[in-house]
């Protein structure tokens, strides 16, 4: 969606990443469904709590597994900084999720969830000066109009 300075090397030709953005949104989908059921005659806040100690005890089990731990002590301040940054708007977002989960229907809330990427590249274009091109401002449009006739 964002074209961003060439950075990768010509070697960098794995396209490993599609399959992992398709089963992200495969987990997203299920999230937003198991959450939905989950959340039958709870609090969202505590749903929200039990979903972030599963995502924690998931997270920290893959590090270990691999053995990275010993990693952290390169992480610079300012990263330290941003992924902070990043976990306290995950969970900002996930609380303000959950929430309109509970009180709203799935298939209305999760499209408005996902209007999320016209904040990201606005975020992206100003923050980062990625420059979006002409293909992907039209289908961000669709993007956006396609959202649209799902709520309305």
């Amino acid at each position: 969606m964002i074209q961003r300075h060439k950075t990768d090397s010509p070697d960098n030709k794995s396209k490993t990443w599609f399959f992992y953005a398709v089963l992200s949104a495969v987990f997203a989908a299920l999230t937003a469904i198991f959450g939905k059921i989950g959340l039958q005659g709870i609090e969202s806040n505590l749903g929200t709590a039990i979903r972030t100690i599963v995502v924690l005890v998931m997270a920290w089990g893959v590090v270990f597994l691999q053995k990275k731990q010993q990693l952290m002590k390169d992480i610079e301040r300012k990263s330290w900084v941003f992924i902070g940054l990043s976990g306290l708007a995950t969970g900002l977002s996930w609380l303000c999720y959950y929430r309109a989960l509970q009180e709203g229907k799935a298939s209305v809330v999760v499209p408005i969830d996902k209007l999320s990427i016209v904040v990201t590249v606005a975020f992206s274009y100003f923050f980062l000066q990625e420059k979006l091109s002409r293909k992907a401002f039209i289908g961000l449009l669709f993007i956006i109009s396609g959202t649209m006739l799902l709520l309305f």
